[in-house]
């Protein structure tokens, strides 16, 4: 399995290059790929796998004080969601973070 680090680099490169193919990377204040310390159990061809689970965050705001999780249309999550799955080897399940901030933060740790 690569490294955690490229990884991440790959599903983030994808997401970002979906956002901008579909018109909302300007709209949204901030958006990344966290890639989970849990493992999920998938099935890719006729065989089972046990890959990294990836989040998508992307949020709109006005001051960074506050932000609304960015309403992205189901299309572009799908399209993300397939490419990360089909393109990034280690990863095979994408979650989409629907927390506002607060409680959330906008950031993971």
């Amino acid at each position: 399995e690569p490294p955690r680090v490229k990884i991440l680099q790959e599903a983030d490169a994808i997401v970002i290059d979906e956002l901008y193919k579909s018109g909302h990377y300007r709209l949204i204040g901030q958006a990344f790929v966290v890639l989970l310390p849990v493992k999920s159990v998938g099935v890719m061809g006729d065989g089972r796998t046990y890959e990294n689970v990836a989040c998508v965050r992307c949020v709109e705001t006005t001051d960074y004080m506050t932000a609304d999780f960015y309403h992205l249309p189901y299309d572009v999550m799908g399209n993300m969601s397939s490419r990360v799955i089909n393109e990034v080897r280690g990863i095979n399940r994408l979650c989409y973070d629907i927390s506002s901030k607060p409680p959330a933060t906008i950031e993971w740790e």
